[in-house]
């Protein structure tokens, strides 16, 4: 017999094959006893261990935000090709799904949480951080250090709850040197555009409270044994990947080089409004994605779809995103 797809989706009840048994059947055939499942209506707190040589690493949702998509999205592309790369890959073609994940290193001496979402200063969709991490066993008294790739309200609000309090009380706070002079500077706050205005104020309440003890680092510098931070300048100018290296096992958090890598990765000479230097961020992310297809470098975004790891092969003039084997 050849399936179709008429047969697929009819109701067959006089043959061994069928697929899909007539609803009048289903109500028949139910017991008295059977219960209604209840609607949930939300995920659980989502978390997924992987190892890197002895590290243990543990990628933490902090949900999703769904963003309308227009004309501005990418600076340099025509909406329409922004729209099949998305449907190509079977999305919405009307809005962007934004998706979160920290990444919480255990390096077998220190907790290495690196960025904090959004805690309670997100939307209903997001701020998941904490919940995952308690789901995980871990609670967040126990982080050693909070390292920051950069600045941006979805990788730092999560630092300090809406009411003032720091959600990782025991944590040594870690920031890139240049996003903290670019950041903490009064004066270019002050010239701020109004539209940016809000992300210095955002800056400013999570860390001038304990600015005395917060600790810069600069590229290069090995923040925490087996992790240094990168260069990858652009989408701010501070913007850091972090190297997690463990024996001869090695991958690399990258943060937000690309917005997502669905889009991003595909065509690495778009730009993003979302970049501060579109033209440095192109270079950067070309720079890092074709250093992970030639190493096959493990690769950790900060907005693909959970668990947001994976590989980068060469496709055309572009790349693809490989997410890794679940396990």
């Amino acid at each position: 017999m050849i399936l179709t797809r008429r047969r697929f989706f009819s109701t067959t009840l006089t043959t061994g094959s069928t697929l899909v048994a007539a609803p009048a059947l289903i109500r028949g055939l139910s017991s008295p006893a059977e219960a209604k499942a209840p609607i949930v209506g939300k995920a659980a707190p989502s978390f997924y261990r992987f190892k890197v040589g002895e590290f243990e690493v543990t990628a933490l949702h902090d949900g999703e935000f769904a963003r309308p998509l227009d004309a501005g999205f990418v600076r340099n592309a025509p909406l329409a090709d922004v729209q099949k790369t998305l449907a190509d890959n079977f999305l919405p073609t009307d809005k962007l799904m934004l998706t979160f994940t920290a990444l919480l290193v255990n390096t077998g001496s220190k907790l290495v949480l690196i960025d904090t979402g959004f805690n309670d200063n997100g939307g209903p969709t997001n701020g998941r951080v904490v919940a995952g991490m308690k789901a995980a066993g871990v609670d967040p008294s126990m982080v050693d250090v909070v390292l920051f790739s950069h600045f941006h309200g979805d990788h730092l609000q999560g630092a300090r709850s809406k009411a003032g309090q720091l959600v990782y009380p025991n944590a040594e706070i870690m920031v890139p040197a240049p996003e903290w002079d670019f950041w903490m500077d009064e004066a270019k706050m002050a010239a701020a555009p109004d539209g940016m205005k809000g992300a210095f104020a955002g800056v400013h309440r999570v860390l001038k409270p304990n600015a005395a003890d917060v600790k810069r680092f600069k590229w290069g510098d090995e923040v925490v044994t087996g992790i240094t931070a990168v260069e990858a300048a652009g989408h701010t100018p501070g913007h850091t990947a972090f190297a997690i290296v463990s024996g001869n096992a090695k991958m690399m958090y990258v943060a937000d080089i690309t917005n997502t890598p669905v889009l991003f990765a595909t065509n690495p000479e778009w730009k993003v409004m979302f970049d501060m230097d579109p033209d440095r961020a192109v270079a950067t992310r070309k720079r890092i994605l074709d250093m992970a297809a030639t190493d096959k470098l493990q690769l950790s975004f900060y907005h693909a779809s959970f668990p947001a790891t994976g590989f980068i092969a060469r496709a055309g003039a572009g790349y693809r995103f490989v997410p890794a084997q679940w396990s």
